[in-house]
């Protein structure tokens, strides 16, 4: 394999895609036994592998800079593209599913293969297409603009991403003038974001209409393939955190307001831990990505295997620059069995969490590159990011390499904020299921719906009068809610997970990785709750599960 940036890009061409699909479903409809199909499903993973392998280098590009014009119109194109993609794909599966040989295909592929495409089946319809095109072009206008978004702060122009060091600094007076800095920037989109969302709710719930459904929570549910459990039991945890972890977070939000040495908390100070600021890493980004190097050849030799691989053909994009897409993302190159992270580096501990974090899903993906069956690799999301938010802890006694003597600082501020996360995130979640079981709801009812949610999952937040973050607008920069419906909860429930491995670890710190191991290589050949069983972890779905898991975390912090 070559280095990332050396790898070729071809685009995939509409026609000949339809073309390779049809013959597949035309050979699937032609063979005689099982043994036969499976021969044309292993052409499908190439085929599919391809496809997918150049359309995430296109993308991957176009997120390092979102204004070179080429791969800016490469991502257009792939907004119209992807629906036809998902119809073809869609058609083969028909037929696989419907198979008069599948409990031989079943046997090779495993029963969650199965139940997955059922959902794929159950949540698309060819008429959707124009509906789910609008959606991505509307999806790729908000990534834009948040992109692109330009700060003006203490005579520099700054991104989102790269005004955390300020939002987070240890003068509290920067902190405050960076918010407002923020906070002005929002009045100036909030219009254009309140249409865009407006646009993206009213639009997935035609699509699920059309499908039959009375609103978009369901339809939401299947492409998220949740395939073992729903609503009912997503609204049961959400009920234990309020019970268990909201007192709880209030508890740790006093110590901290006494830590740093304010009066009373206010917004500006919610990201900051300590009162000679939050930890950072000591060393540049290079030296960050070397020090991750050392860290991973010294934890185990399945990661000393992976991190090589990843330095060696240069799979990070880690530095932050201005016309980058925020965020980070662990993706996968599946021609080349190579999994890529792209970040934005901004001087903050965050720096380090991607190390750990986005190490964590590309790890897993690493070690199952050679399961043929890609269907094996079809993890559902509260189960990826356990990989990735308990490599965060088993990564704990490795933090001197990179904080130096503020090592026990930043283990501190990150369980306490792993564990003041858990709130925010069914926040979101709860929103969500709100705003799509009453599509109607006008900005304003939006905005206020969020502000009442904070007073239940926040209620220690003093908004200091601020005109967009006080009055129910900090959800507009929560970009999971406009490109992924019904995803944040998965942080959740994995985090909730992830606390369960740390808990072990502090026990039995080998005997930990170890099942953590055996989790990873379970990939998606099982069901969610089976899996943790499995493993030795406690669904977040059972009651008492959460209010276990607050008892013994409260000696922790």
């Amino acid at each position: 394999m070559e280095k990332f940036s050396k790898l070729p890009y071809e685009r995939i061409e509409l026609d000949k895609m339809k073309a390779d699909y049809a013959d597949l479903i035309k050979r699937l409809k032609e063979a005689k036994s099982g043994e036969e199909q499976w021969k044309v499903h292993q052409d499908y993973y190439k085929i599919q592998g391809h496809i997918s392998t150049q359309h995430t280098i296109a993308h991957i590009r176009h997120d390092i800079d979102t204004t070179d014009e080429f791969y800016d119109k490469e991502n257009e194109y792939y907004d119209s593209f992807d629906p036809e993609w998902e119809n073809c794909m869609n058609e083969y599966n028909k037929v696989l599913f419907n198979s008069p040989y599948r409990p031989f295909l079943e046997e090779k592929m495993g029963k969650v293969a199965f139940k997955n495409m059922e959902l794929s089946l159950k949540s698309f319809d060819e008429k959707l297409i124009p509906l789910m095109q609008e959606e991505n072009e509307l999806v790729s206008k908000y990534t834009k603009l948040i992109a692109t978004a330009k700060i003006e702060f203490e005579g520099e122009t700054y991104n989102l991403s790269l005004m955390t060091k300020f939002t987070t600094s240890k003068d509290r007076d920067v902190r405050k003038r960076a918010v407002k800095a923020m906070s002005d920037y929002f009045l100036t989109v909030t219009d254009e974001i309140d249409d865009l969302y407006d646009k993206m709710v009213k639009n997935r719930t035609k699509q699920a209409q059309m499908l039959g459904f009375e609103n978009y929570i369901p339809l939401g549910y299947m492409r998220m393939q949740r395939n073992s459990y729903g609503q009912a039991e997503v609204e049961n945890f959400r009920k234990q955190v309020k019970e268990a972890f909201v007192p709880f977070v209030s508890d740790i939000h006093e110590t901290r307001r006494k830590r740093i040495g304010v009066d009373k908390l206010k917004f500006y100070d919610n990201g900051v831990y300590f009162t000679n600021g939050n930890p950072a890493p000591t060393g540049t980004p290079e030296e960050i990505l070397k020090a991750g190097q050392d860290m991973y050849r010294e934890l185990s030799p399945e990661t000393a295997e992976f991190i090589d691989f990843m330095m060696d053909h240069e799979l990070f994009d880690v530095l932050g620059r201005k016309t980058k897409r925020q965020g980070g993302y662990m993706t996968f190159l599946q021609d080349y069995k190579a999994p890529f992270i792209f970040a934005n580096f901004n001087g903050t501990s965050g720096d380090v969490d991607v190390i750990t974090h986005e190490c964590g899903h590309a790890f897993q993906g690493f070690i199952n590159r050679d399961d043929e069956i890609t269907e094996h690799n079809d993890i559902t999301m509260e189960t990826a990011e356990i990989h990735s938010m308990s490599m965060e802890y088993f990564t704990y006694g490795w933090m001197k390499n990179f904080f130096g003597d503020r090592k026990d600082d930043y283990l501190t501020m990150h369980l306490e904020d792993s564990i003041i996360f858990v709130p925010y995130g069914c926040m979101v979640d709860e929103f969500q299921h709100i705003v799509y079981a009453n599509p109607d709801m006008t900005p304003a009812e939006r905005k206020a719906t969020w502000k009442k949610l904070e007073e239940t999952y926040r209620p220690h937040l003093d908004f200091d009068g601020d005109p967009f973050f006080g009055e129910g607008g900090f959800w507009q920069r929560q970009s999971h809610i406009f490109q992924s419906p019904f995803y944040y909860i998965d942080y959740v429930l994995a985090s909730v997970c992830a606390m369960q491995f740390k808990v072990k670890m502090d026990e039995d710190y080998r005997g930990a990785f170890s099942k953590y191991l055996e989790l990873c290589k379970l990939s998606a050949r099982d069901f969610y709750e089976p899996m943790l069983a499995k493993v030795g972890l406690n669904s977040p779905f059972k009651d008492g599960c959460i209010e276990e898991l607050v008892d013994k975390l409260k000696k922790k912090v």
